[in-house]
């Protein structure tokens, strides 16, 4: 067996960037053909550097039948599930690293600086940093933990346990890709997700549950509205109960989400009613997203904006009769959590200690990942660690900055080697 000083491996840093470049510039939407095609890149690219590639089409009808599966928002045709594995000499631990390679769309174009899918590079917020969809959320990640592997590979250093590199599809929009890794057998002792955290140390997520709510009314002509049930009218208490709902939830909150001022938000992000300028609207469609708490279940997170909503309805003589009507589809992201204190944050934090010499902050995030999947059904010890900007996701000029894509590769490369030994 080989063995290294880990603190004289690094990752080649023109590589990883030239690697990055070349996965942002595929425009992998959820539910694209491209985002089949960045799966399909990535496991021909790490054949090509000898690890041990499995490739599958994911049999969306089963899966998607499951009684477990997650939601999905859009429509596939097709998707496939990769991993590349660099297999240790045995009796060490497995690590997985999972990373999703679907973005979301660019929105308004014009408010980009430049095509969204074609990488500029400049200076942001006074760092050299990529722009691109997904720059930050999250193939920046996955081409950290990429790098990483690679440079222990390429220095001839044998694992004893076995690092499995996973690039996962439909993250954005569900969990189509972890949760068919998982169905397809795979397994670890403990999982590193890349998503942005500017490296710093994320052991749980509240939860996301997409909701719609229908409001139904009474048309009339506009100059005779009184005859007639407006929706709108009808919408702003259920709105104002909403509101209260949140406040309350938020009162008190798992002491590692007290990074955010509002760590479960429920938002309304859609609103759609009337057909004609002069008619009184029938019919409301509301959609919006409910955060779920750590600790709490998906079925009792629905429950409470349930009640909220039939108590609001009981309430006002006109819903009393014609209750609004609420529908769960789309994600439905359920909480998700590592014990701070287990060994895989000690050891994240300790070898990112080492190598930058400052201290990650440790936080739980308010957004919904993969990582719920992983601790719930895999049963695999999770946290988020990678570069990027969180709060540049999802934006207009979405960037990350050059030295924290290597920096967290270079991090990276001290996690797998702690771990699987």
């Amino acid at each position: 067996m080989t063995t290294a000083d880990p603190t004289i491996i690094s990752v080649d840093a023109d590589r990883v960037i030239a690697d990055l470049t070349e996965l942002l510039e595929i425009p992998s939407v959820s539910g694209s053909d491209a985002e089949v095609d960045a799966q399909a890149w990535l496991a021909g690219r790490w054949r090509e550097e000898g690890l041990d590639v499995d490739q599958w089409d994911i049999d969306l009808p089963t899966i998607t039948a499951d009684p477990d599966f997650p939601g999905m928002e859009v429509d596939r045709r097709h998707a496939l599930g990769v991993t590349a594995t660099l297999r240790g000499t045995g009796g060490g631990a497995t690590l997985l690293l999972d990373g999703h390679t679907d973005v979301v769309p660019p929105g308004d174009v014009d408010a980009w600086t430049g095509d969204p899918f074609v990488v500029r590079r400049q200076v942001v917020d006074g760092q050299d940093a990529l722009v691109a969809r997904g720059a930050s959320d999250m193939k920046a990640g996955v081409a950290s933990m990429w790098a990483a592997v690679r440079a222990i590979a390429e220095a001839g250093i044998r694992l004893r346990g076995d690092v499995i590199l996973a690039p996962v599809s439909g993250e954005e929009d569900g969990g189509l890709g972890t949760f068919a890794l998982l169905r397809h057998g795979i397994r670890a002792d403990m999982s590193i997700v890349p998503e942005p955290t500017e490296l710093n140390i994320v052991p749980g997520n509240g939860g996301a549950l997409t909701f719609r709510l229908t409001v139904r009314g009474l048309a009339a002509h506009a100059s005779m509205r009184t005859s007639g049930v407006s929706v709108i009218e009808r919408f702003i208490p259920i709105y104002r109960a909403l509101e209260q709902l949140e406040a309350r939830r938020n009162a008190d909150v798992d002491p590692i989400m007290h990074r955010w001022p509002v760590a479960y938000p429920l938002s309304i992000g859609t609103v759609h009613a009337g057909d004609w300028a002069s008619t009184v609207p029938d019919l409301l469609i509301a959609e919006g997203r409910l955060g779920v708490a750590l600790g709490e279940t998906v079925t009792q997170a629905r429950a409470e904006l349930e009640a909220v909503v039939a108590e609001t309805c009981a309430a006002d003589p006109w819903l009393r009769d014609h209750p609004v009507e609420v529908t769960w589809w789309g994600g439905q992201f359920a909480s998700g959590r590592t014990d701070p204190a287990h060994p895989i944050t000690s050891i994240v934090a300790e070898e990112h200690r080492s190598l930058l010499g400052n201290e990650p902050e440790v936080y739980g995030g308010p957004y919904g990942s993969d990582l719920r999947l992983l601790t719930g059904i895999g049963g695999i010890p999770t946290v988020h660690y990678g570069p990027g900007v969180p709060t540049s996701a999802h934006t207009p000029d979405e960037y990350t900055p050059v030295s924290q894509v290597v920096d967290a590769a270079n991090a990276m490369v001290r996690m797998i080697m702690r771990i699987c030994g």
